[in-house]
């Protein structure tokens, strides 16, 4: 009997489907698509207030049914037709990075463990573009195919300049070979399959984004930076029976290729290729040309996997850093995650953690603990630790007495100002951009600090007019004025991540607030309905 056709994702976990009881197998699915339903619908509820802690996984980390039924029925409530859903669909995306980021961890550490030669530098830069983007389907074995694909390419090149070339042997890539001329054909065919045919190149013009980094999206989108395009270059060369090493050169990372005896310590006895440069091929000199200074000799010596990973991953670190919107906070915690997993004890890094966890408030707990580790790895940190802890305690305390939430009564003679409701989809009069209300105060709310900055007295109400807490177009929250918002006579839906956190349902000219959000504008539904129905079936304002 074969399995349900609604399960081809499911059937890579069998190795054999003789002998399967289908039977049982259905009801463990069924369970587990019920488990899943369950704490999806738990989520709203539980940390509507907030960004889901780590800590708030906690149930998933006990399942009591399998995890990749779990994960099919996560994944059957993402795939869902229609604009219904989305608080549903919300949380169940967030379930599924933390399933997907436990499991890839998992693969990274067994991955270190392992003797260095047997830690393939593709196989390294694969994990971390997994655990970046573990929504994405991203393996192994695909991103090998395409490195083979590549790899034929050059194979093909080869013979039509060497016929009888090594590389061109059915076990090619299993023996090196020695001859150096022979490897410079290799290179040759190389540098004109990748650079020339697949035209292949450094991203010069958007260098400082995070897509470079990726291994997958260096293969789609044909361009990478310097390490990204090494890792490449040095798989293909090493299938080819061609030994480059990865040469950690600061700025600019670079391969070098032996050139005299193997194992040489010498550096002027290796040639340096720039992957990012189409496979230039440089002297010692001409890499401190590259960078524009001198440097010393251990730049020019060979690093290990695990090296080139840490080199990865502080790329994103440093991307992450640059970038100041909520969107970015996510890939600086990944690559934090990465880094640690590496280097656990690393006070620099762990601080780093501890104080973005804080910024965040998402897991003041985990804070304490990481704050912990850092004075015992080192006590001289006592006073930057103190400070946090102690800001920590309070941020503990001020959440226990935390009362529930507000509810906001439209009947209340405050509120009679306020002309717009939650769902509404809106125009900013200045900034022209759409955006979809799931807030909003009677007079602004916000600091003497943010007022002044934003020139809120410059507004002909001043601060003493309804304020609008606003999801943009763009993935930002923003909080307008209610002079600067009008009505959109022309509503689409607004592609913004935390959609799903305030709204269930997309109608076609509003979005209907979830559970949650209701209780807290128990007034708001009816108005935006009739409101949307009067402004969009006139087809105008």
């Amino acid at each position: 009997m074969l399995p349900p056709a609604r399960w081809p994702s499911l059937l890579k976990y069998y190795s054999h489907t003789d002998g399967v009881s289908w039977l049982e197998e259905y009801k463990a699915r069924h369970n587990a698509g019920l488990e899943a339903q369950r704490i999806v619908a738990s989520f709203s509820k539980r940390f509507f207030s907030e960004h889901v802690p780590c800590d708030g996984f906690s149930d998933i980390e006990t399942l009591g049914c399998p995890s990749h039924f779990f994960e099919d029925e996560l994944m059957c409530i993402l795939n869902m037709e229609g604009r219904k859903g989305l608080t549903w669909k919300y949380y169940a995306k967030k379930i599924l990075y933390f399933l997907r980021q436990q499991n890839i961890l998992k693969n990274l550490k067994e991955y270190l463990q392992r003797p260095t030669d047997q830690q393939s530098f593709l196989e390294g830069a694969v994990l971390i573009d997994q655990y970046c983007n573990p929504l994405s389907d991203i393996c192994l074995k695909s991103v090998q195919a395409q490195v083979d694909d590549i790899t034929d390419k050059v194979r093909k090149v080869l013979r039509t300049k060497n016929a009888r070339h090594p590389s061109l042997a059915s076990k090619a890539g299993e023996v090196l070979i020695p001859e150096v001329e022979l490897q410079r054909q290799v290179l040759d065919a190389m540098n004109c399959v990748l650079y020339e045919q697949l035209k292949y190149k450094g991203n010069e013009l958007d260098y400082y984004n995070s897509l470079n980094s990726y291994i997958h999206q260096v293969l789609i989108r044909r361009t990478g930076i310097p390490i990204s395009l090494s890792v490449l270059y040095l798989t293909i060369a090493r299938q080819l029976g061609v030994k480059l090493e990865p040469v950690n050169f600061p700025s600019h990372f670079l391969l070098r290729w032996c050139q005299g005896k193997e194992g040489s310590t010498d550096i002027f006895d290796y040639t340096y290729i720039d992957a990012f440069g189409k496979g230039k091929q440089l002297t010692v000199k001409e890499c401190e040309y590259l960078i524009g200074h001198h440097v010393t000799e251990e730049f020019y010596g060979v690093v290990t996997s695990k090296e080139v990973l840490q080199r990865m991953v502080g790329n994103l670190l440093n991307l992450g850093k640059r970038e100041s919107t909520d969107q970015s906070y996510q890939l600086l915690r990944d690559s934090l995650d990465l880094y640690l997993a590496m280097y656990p004890d690393n006070v620099q890094h762990l601080m780093l953690q501890a104080r973005l966890y804080f910024h965040l408030g998402i897991w003041p707990e985990k804070v304490l603990d990481i704050l912990q580790h850092i004075q015992a790895l080192d006590p001289s940190q006592h006073g930057a630790v103190g400070y946090l802890v102690q800001h920590t305690l309070e941020h503990i305390e001020r959440r226990k007495e935390e009362v529930g939430p507000e509810v906001k009564h439209r009947s209340d003679e405050k509120h009679k100002e306020v002309c717009f409701s939650i769902g509404l989809i809106m125009k900013h009069k200045r900034y022209g951009y759409n955006c979809v209300i799931y807030g909003w105060d009677p007079a602004c709310m916000m600091g003497h600090e943010w007022i002044r900055n934003m020139n809120v007295h410059s507004l002909p109400h001043g601060p003493h007019q309804p304020f609008y807490n606003v999801l943009v177009e763009d993935g930002s929250c923003r909080y307008a004025a209610q002079e600067n918002l009008e009505y959109n006579s022309e509503p689409r839906e607004i592609p913004h991540p935390d959609i799903g956190r305030y709204f269930s349902e997309f109608t076609g000219v509003h979005y209907l607030a979830n559970t949650e959000l209701e209780i807290r504008y128990p007034e708001d539904l009816e108005l935006t309905r009739a409101t949307a129905q009067k402004i969009y079936s006139s087809g105008k304002e």
